[in-house]
């Protein structure tokens, strides 16, 4: 899938991935290890035959004759509005029907069929003669032209006139699963929509063939509800888990789609091959010394590494001399390449120079090292370090203003800490009562809490998942600005932002180690007297030690808050990377505004170290 560049902003674009193409959000759900591919059917199912260049009296008694369970009035009905889209369709340019769908702005996904009006004849709508189309197999429809209409009923009238065991035999694993009937209903729909876009039998769907779905249903949501949040989300999940306790898929594929689609930790040869380096033997020399750094460093340093030497420093030693060969590198052309390196790419001045030739350094330094012991190996590779000693004049010094700097900034923050705890706080309080007294109102009525007017808004599809027994958020109309909000989701919101404050502050950890931290983090210590100590385990980050915390009472707090919430209505612990994973959404804007350092450093000023293990 085609990428663009991500702007420079904050850290929650770089968290999320660079904006798609099609998509208006940033998404880090664009590239893993299994790449998005349509299925292939050879030949494509046809249960009712080749319908491409059929007649239209064929095709209209077909609608009238499939679905035999319907009443007569409603096949004729059926039929007629078959006949009436095939007529529109054929004022369109092409031998077949496909193709006179394509050049129609319907086959686009310009227009929907209802906005082709009614017969003028019979007053009825063609949307269900688009319908019986897609589900006859005689046109295959863009997945933009089929999220244009809206199909009711089209599952079941899918799936009858499908004449496939298989997937009958899904539809009934679905109805078996303990999922609510809306999950469920969700599941079978995505799989049809896949067959008919795709114009495949579930024989013939793959993993990739669900990826390929996924994206594509999400460009087109986008595109029909551009700015809309829930365009966001990725369909296929509850077919991929089908498939896969089915044994439809091989037994390496991963058993969740989420598993498949997020990368994980890139190989040392994609580390290297991402930046381009035509010279292959070097390539191959960077491989080599990479897996041999590999065993000191963790994954971070050694892409970290991997951009500094391959990217910074040999990628540009190609483009200013093409011809280069070997590690030899001249004066001139190491004067040229250190000119390069003072800007960045958007122009903007590099404070990180130091760590590039630093790197370049090293890199030079570990070849005449490891030649001495492994010449069979090395040896080949040895050249001149092109690093004159004179580079690091003054690099103490810039190195402390580069800590005064980010001490500076702490202490422009550290007097907004208050301010920020109680903004956590009193959005949270606030959040939270609105949802209990929402949730006591009834459909329609009016309360007001904060000085402020709300009506609770039980909608007609709120009601009709009451009547099913599933859940519904909670919404309230704000009678003074006329906006309708789903407080269920400002209290989660709220929650999590109140939850990553007051963790960061009372126990002074890293973002990265408060993102690890799961219920198997939570110790306890009983000391001779009887007294017991809770206490938090820190899994290591920056250092290779591991931590113990004890906690205090504001600490404690917080956490068995974070407890309550993941086992609220009866529900058990999650297990631990579920739980790691909600815990870095609250961080999220706590990352990006750059106040989680702030709060952090508020602890470690105001408190004694942490006792170590």
């Amino acid at each position: 899938m085609p990428r663009s560049q991500t702007s420079p902003t904050t850290g929650v674009s770089r968290r999320h991935g660079p904006i798609v193409e099609g998509l208006t959000f940033p998404s880090r759900f664009v590239g893993g290890p299994m790449k998005p591919q349509p299925a292939v059917a050879d030949p494509p199912p046809r249960p009712h035959g080749e319908l491409s260049a059929a007649s239209i009296n064929h095709i209209s008694r077909l609608a009238f004759d499939v679905w035999e369970d319907a009443s007569t009035v409603t096949r004729h009905q059926r039929a007629q509005a078959t006949r009436g889209i095939l007529q529109y369709l054929s004022t369109h340019p092409g031998e077949t029907w496909q193709e006179r769908w394509d050049a129609s702005p319907l086959g686009k996904g310009l227009i929907k069929a209802n906005s082709l009006g009614a017969r003028r004849t019979t007053g009825l709508a063609v949307t269900p003669g688009v319908r019986t189309l897609f589900c006859l197999r005689v046109v295959r429809p863009s997945m933009l032209a089929f999220r244009q209409n809206q199909l009711n009923n089209f599952t079941p009238l899918f799936i009858a006139a499908q004449n496939d065991p298989l997937l009958v035999t899904f539809e009934e694993h679905i109805a078996a699963q303990e999922l609510r009937l809306k999950h469920q209903r969700e599941a079978v729909l995505d799989m049809c929509t896949l067959l008919t876009y795709q114009d495949v039998a579930l024989a013939d769907v793959t993993p990739e063939s669900i990826l390929q779905y996924a994206h594509d249903n999400r460009l087109a949501r986008c595109r029909l509800q551009p700015g809309q949040p829930a365009s966001n989300r990725l369909f296929g999940h509850g077919m991929w888990t089908a498939l896969t306790a089915m044994g439809r898929f091989p037994r390496s594929t991963p058993t969740t789609m989420r598993a498949a689609m997020m990368r994980g930790q890139r190989t040392i040869e994609e580390l290297v091959d991402q930046y381009g380096v035509r010279d292959q033997a070097v390539r191959g020399l960077l491989v080599d010394y990479f897996g041999r750094r590999r065993a000191d460093l963790d994954y971070a340093s050694l892409k970290q590494l991997a951009l500094l030497l391959v990217k910074h420093f040999w990628v540009k030693i190609e483009q200013l001399n093409p011809t280069q060969q070997g590690l030899r590198i001249a004066p001139d052309l190491y004067t040229r390449w250190r000119e390069t390196i003072r800007l960045k790419d958007d122009g903007t001045h590099r404070r990180g120079q130091d760590d590039i030739v630093i790197s370049v350094r090293s890199f030079y330094y570990d070849l005449h090292t490891w030649a001495a012991a492994e010449p069979e190996r090395w040896a080949a590779w040895v050249a001149p370090c092109p690093v004159p000693p004179g580079e690091f004049h003054g690099l103490g010094v810039r190195r402390r203003k580069g800590t005064e700097r980010s001490a500076d900034r702490t202490r422009q923050r550290q007097p907004l800490l208050p301010v920020l705890v109680e903004h956590v706080e009193s959005r949270y309080d606030h959040a939270r009562l609105l949802l209990e007294r929402a949730d006591q109102a009834a459909d329609g009525e009016e309360f007001t809490h904060a000085g402020t007017a709300y009506r609770r808004v039980i909608s007609e599809s709120d009601q009709k998942r009451l009547r099913h027994g599933d859940a519904v958020p909670t919404r309230v109309l704000d009678l003074d600005s006329g906006e309708l909000r789903h407080i269920g989701t400002e209290e989660e919101a709220a929650f999590w932002d109140w939850a990553a404050v007051e963790t960061l502050r009372h126990s002074g950890v890293r973002i990265e180690e408060m993102c690890e931290l799961t219920h198997l983090s939570i110790r306890q210590y009983q000391r001779a007297n009887g007294e017991v100590i809770a206490l938090l385990v820190i899994a290591p980050s920056k250092t290779d030690r591991e931590r113990v915390i004890p906690m205090s009472a504001e600490l404690f707090h917080v956490i068995a808050s974070i407890i309550r919430r993941h086992g609220r209505r009866g529900r058990p612990i999650p297990w631990s990377a579920a739980m790691t994973r909600t815990t870095r959404s609250g961080v999220r804007r706590c990352r990006s505004s750059s106040n989680a350092r702030t709060v952090r450093s508020a602890r470690r000023s105001s408190t004694p170290a942490p006792s170590r293990r």
